[in-house]
């Protein structure tokens, strides 16, 4: 695909998120792998998934982020589902960014199914859209 070093980490409950960390990973030939394992080498690209709960990035997600090397990392590619919250892209970018971390604007997000909200979701047509969101990312589109 190219010659750029990806890797994607997400941090999910439902697990939504990972859904779609792992539609994204399938689409630029690498693993998705949760928050708890580290970003211990050089990656040009990381993919970043998470979620809003209750109005707020995750403890986890927060201290993930805290953890990151910034000399480590190209740039940031947040993707994210919720059910009832706004995506978790600015609170995320903040983070990142005052961190030092470069983060790409263009970000995917799509619902997750919460009780009897948004049935189904991610489904199979989300999971398409976060891949060629993905790809798009990776050939610089």
């Amino acid at each position: 695909m190219s010659n750029l070093k990806v890797a994607v980490r997400y941090f999910s409950k439902s697990g939504h998120t990972k859904k779609v960390a792992e539609a994204i990973a399938d689409s630029v030939g690498c693993a998705a792998m949760p928050i708890s394992t580290p970003v211990d080498a050089n990656v040009d690209v990381l993919f970043l998934g998470a979620s809003v709960y209750w109005g707020g990035i995750s403890t986890e997600i927060k201290e993930f982020i805290d953890k990151l090397d910034k000399d480590r990392i190209g740039k940031v590619v947040v993707f994210s589902t919720s059910a009832l919250a706004e995506r978790a892209f600015p609170q995320i970018k903040q983070r990142l960014l005052s961190k030092g971390i470069k983060v790409e604007e263009k970000n995917f997000y799509c619902r997750g199914e919460f009780t009897a909200l948004h049935k189904g979701h991610p489904n199979d047509e989300d999971l398409e859209s976060a891949k060629k969101f993905a790809a798009k990312i990776i050939k610089g589109e």
